[in-house]
Order: structure tokens, then sequence, then C-alpha cells
């Protein structure tokens, strides 16, 4: 799973704080309601999911491969005085834990970080040997609907120590065989005078699955009761203009 550096948490934390919300934040606290035990978050990031739902009364705790998003993910827990022990680093392709969980959530896509049919699929049987009996995988998947290769774009973001960081996007490839988007994206950070301070280079990969065969994954797994949704509407049917595809699968 890609593991995000410095700059590209930075910028993450800028466009995407904690109480920012795509709808995703509302519908895990529903599909959640009367779960009993603990969950938890691979691929936390900087809590931007993870903090409101423990602030609704959720036992939750999260873990990420980036120290950088780590390392914000702990200072907005300590703004929002909890605890920084609820989070820690690990690979969901190489996680393993002795606990159990009531449910795992992947919002957001970040499920499609594993850009390896072999890495994704372990990613997935280690969701189902951390689950307690009858508990529940909830996660996302998207449809790259405006991907053209060759298209570039760029964004700013301003920090509150007065710096801007650019981002120039660079849609690279699409690899139809292995269902895999290249993006390449490079990030720049700019002091008051106009100097480059710092500067990252990132290659940005995306995996994608047919929802048949990512069901039928599922259930060779061992997975049951799979149900699918789109758009944050629990049971509405995925179309090809969904936005956002919510699997929820069980152990039992």
């Amino acid at each position: 799973m890609l593991s995000y550096q410095s700059l590209s948490a930075e910028v993450y934390q800028l466009d995407k704080a904690v109480g920012v919300s795509f709808g995703d934040v509302e519908y895990y606290a529903q599909r959640l309601q009367g779960v009993q035990g603990k969950i938890i978050e691979p691929a936390v990031g900087t809590g931007r999911i993870l903090i409101p739902l423990l602030e609704q009364g959720f036992d939750i705790e999260g873990f990420d491969p980036s120290e950088a998003m780590l390392d914000i993910c702990r200072q907005n827990l300590t703004a929002h005085a909890q605890s920084t022990a609820r989070v820690f680093a690990a690979e969901l392709e190489n996680w393993s834990d002795s606990s159990k969980y009531a449910a795992i959530i992947l919002p957001t896509g970040s499920f499609l970080l594993l850009d390896d049919e072999s890495m994704a699929i372990k990613a997935l049987e280690n969701c189902y040997s951390a689950l307690e009996q009858g508990g529940r995988l909830i996660f996302d998947v998207f449809f790259q609907h405006n991907f053209k290769v060759g298209e570039h774009r760029v964004r700013t973001f301003q920090t509150a120590s007065n710096e801007m960081i650019s981002l120039n996007i660079t849609a690279s490839e699409i690899d139809y065989v292995d269902q895999v988007t290249t993006s390449h994206h490079r990030y720049d950070k700019w002091d008051a005078q106009g100097q480059c301070i710092q500067s990252e280079f990132e290659v940005f990969k995306l995996k994608w699955f047919g929802l048949s065969e990512l069901k039928r994954i599922l259930q060779q797994i061992g997975f049951s009761q799979i149900t699918i949704s789109s758009d944050y509407q629990y049971l509405k049917a995925a179309h090809n203009q969904s936005e956002i595809i919510s699997f929820e699968a069980f152990k039992v």
C-alpha cells in the first residue's frame, strides 16, 4: 500500500481536515450503530474519520503504513482530547493481530491503494482473520470516470505559516490488463519569498476491480451476507455514474 510522504500527508491534512465529510463519516456511523466490540480502521491517515467516530462513542483504533500520516493523526487526536495510543504503524497486506474485531472499516477508496491483486486479496484475508464471528468488513471503492491519460492539473494549498504547497498531477497510464491507473504527483513547498524549500515526487497507483469480481473474491475468502451500496445510501444499486461503492461483508 502507498505510504504517504511528509508533503503529501500535509496536503491531505490541509485539504481534508478532521470534521470534513463527503458523506462517509455519517454513513459509517450509521452502519456501525449497534456494533458491540472493538472497531479498527486500517489506512487511518490523519484521523479524519476515526476522530469523529471516537467522539460519537465508538471503540475504534487505527493503523497506517505512513509515519508522516500518523504524526499528523496523533496531533489531531491530542487536539481532540483523545489518546494517541489508539493508532500505530502497520501495513494491511502484512497485518496480523491477536485481537479480534467486531468491525473493520476502509472508507473512501483506501482499498484501491493496494495496487497489486495478490496484495489486495491478502489484505482482505487478513481482515477476515482479524474479525470475530459475526464481525463485518465495510469498505469503499470507486470508478475513475474522469481519468484521461496525459491530463495535467495543478492545485495549491496555503499553510498556517504562510508557505504554499503546489501539487502537479499528471495522469500517466491506464493498465487495462492489471486494472491499475498511474498518476505522477510532484509536491513543492514555497516560502513567503517564493523560494522552493522542499520537494517530493510520488507515483500514485490505484487498482480497480469489477463489482462481481470483488464479490466473488470476498466469497472465496469466506465472507457472506455481502451487500453493495452506492453513494453512501445503504442498498442503493450501483450504476455506471456512481461516485462511490460500499461493500459490507460478514464473517459468520
